[in-house]
């Protein structure tokens, strides 16, 4: 802290209660990753009063009445006068917080923690089971507990706002819906003409044999190179990927694998290593604090889909990769070409699995969840039927239907731990992540022929310090512009998919 911070008792005992309260979120943080990673199976019941005991706590704190004092104190003196420094911006994301916080009753935070760790542990056998109805109570509950959520914060708009605004904080509903909108305009005729083309990449290499230990050696070798640090970090496996952080050194990535299918875990850990190497890249010292914390799930979207897609589906990445894949892999692509290789994981095809998905078709996917999210919370649809709903869905936006539901509705780990709000920032971080890596291509020059070379520092130092951090100092927007230069828009990433797929199907 600076001298005039240390001489401001209320600006002491706001960030000290901030970083007392920060070890029982990362506690609760610690025991949802384990349930998702190592419990046995049968513990869930307690673990689930265990987090649910635990956010009462958390809420507790939160809305402490000495916070609003000390903000009431703080709002007005000079360490806020400058709204983006570390001080400022301490104190009006607090504000922020802490006037949000207070119209949650505690009963409704505590039940929404028991429905989601619940509703994670029944999502996890029903989709294993293919068994919708099973989960369907569970789901229904999540859903009005959102609703009743979004009701006691309030909105603007309409009521999905105040969900959308726990990940996007500022953001709205329609501002959101005319960017995909914009996006899905060009995309959906890249798609068309995609699949009017005569090539077809030679997909089934990613098919073959991919012993599981040879593709946990390969994703470390490639997280590593890119700039995870084990030192403070793991990888785990789970049945659907995430990254979490337990600390200032402590931060969790995890995978899958399928034996007989190399791009899932290989680019899900690229993809969830660009998310730990944001949070390694924040700022120790403010850990708990606004200036130590991600800015928006949109900005934390776009370093993780930058580091898989637009560096780890790039020729260039993989001119440095492939002769270290080719020795683990010899049965499998000792005799393909990197040429046939790179066409094959840039493949363009309208599929069930969205963490699967090509670069091109990925943002249908995203849609698909906003408008069925929208739809709920509006109360224009039931959860029952949401599995007729998302068929309907899919065979309009990619002409596909799923056989069954567990690769259909239930394919998302997202519902069931309540995160209602969550999936357009999926689709707002390609966006950004496509005009910071522009923005980073014009500063630091040709990447590629660093990458060729193995090299990724440069593009890793420069993302922590033009992105990284600045926390929450800066709100997703004022970042972009900050680092870009310009407003958000779908150019950016339409220019890369063109650049990168009309050459590979001849278009």
């Amino acid at each position: 802290m600076s001298k005039v911070e240390l001489e401001d008792p209320n600006y002491q005992a706001l960030c000290e209660h901030n970083r007392e309260t920060g070890y029982l979120i990362s506690t609760a943080a610690l025991l949802e990753w384990d349930q998702q990673t190592k419990m046995p199976a049968l513990a869930s019941e307690y673990r689930s009063e265990q987090i649910t005991h635990l956010a009462g706590l958390i809420h507790e704190r939160k809305t402490d009445p000495r916070v609003g004092e000390w903000l009431e104190h703080l709002v007005d003196s000079p360490l806020a006068e400058d709204p983006v420094s570390d001080s400022g911006a301490t104190i009006r994301i607090l504000k922020r917080d802490y006037e949000k916080r207070i119209k949650l009753p505690a009963t409704l935070v505590m039940e929404l923690a028991r429905a989601a760790s619940v509703g994670q542990t029944q999502w996890v056998a029903a989709r294993k089971e293919n068994d919708f109805e099973a989960f369907a109570p569970q789901l229904k509950k999540i859903f009005e507990l959102k609703k009743a959520e979004a009701e006691a914060i309030g909105y603007a708009e309409v009521p999905y706002d105040a969900l959308l605004d726990e990940y996007e904080p500022g953001a709205k509903t329609s501002e959101v819906a005319g960017i995909l909108e914009a996006l899905r305009q060009e995309l959906v005729p890249l798609v068309a003409k995609i699949k009017a083309s005569d090539y077809r990449p030679p997909v089934d290499i990613l098919s073959r044999k991919f012993p599981i230990d040879q593709q946990r050696q390969l994703g470390r070798i490639a997280s590593e190179r890119i700039g995870f640090d084990y030192q403070q970090g793991r990888l785990d496996v789970t049945h659907h990927p995430f990254c979490t952080e337990m600390g200032p050194q402590d931060c969790r990535i995890t995978t899958r694998y399928d034996e007989n299918f190399f791009s899932g875990s290989f680019f899900g850990t690229l993809h969830e290593a660009g998310h730990g190497i944001y949070e390694q890249g924040l700022r120790s010292e403010y850990y708990s604090l606004p200036p130590g914390k991600f800015c928006s799930l949109g900005i934390h979207e776009s370093q993780s889909r930058l580091w898989e897609n637009l560096v780890g589906r790039r020729l260039s990445f993989w001119h440095y990769l492939y002769p270290q894949a080719q020795s683990l892999f010899q049965e499998a692509l000792g005799n393909v070409s990197l040429e046939s290789f790179y066409h094959a994981i840039n493949h363009v095809e309208p599929s069930l699995i969205r963490v699967e998905a090509d670069e091109a078709t990925y943002n249908l996917h995203i849609i698909i969840r906003f408008e069925l999210e929208q739809a709920i919370i509006n109360g224009e649809l039931d959860t029952n039927d949401l599995p007729e709903a998302w068929n309907e869905k899919y065979r309009r936006y990619l002409g596909i239907e799923s056989p069954d539901v567990a690769n259909g509705v239930l394919q998302d780990v997202h519902w069931s731990a309540g995160l209602v709000g969550y999936f357009p920032t999926y689709s707002l971080g390609n966006l950004y992540a496509s005009q910071i890596f522009d923005a980073a291509s014009e500063q630091l020059g040709d990447l590629d022929t660093m990458f060729q070379a193995g090299d990724f520092v440069p593009l890793k130092n420069w993302l922590n310090v033009e992105v990284h951090r600045h926390g929450q100092c800066l709100s997703g927007p004022q970042l972009g512009q900050r680092v870009t230069g310009k407003q958000l828009s779908h150019e950016a990433l339409m220019s890369h998919l063109e650049e990168k797929l009309i050459p590979i199907y001849g278009l």
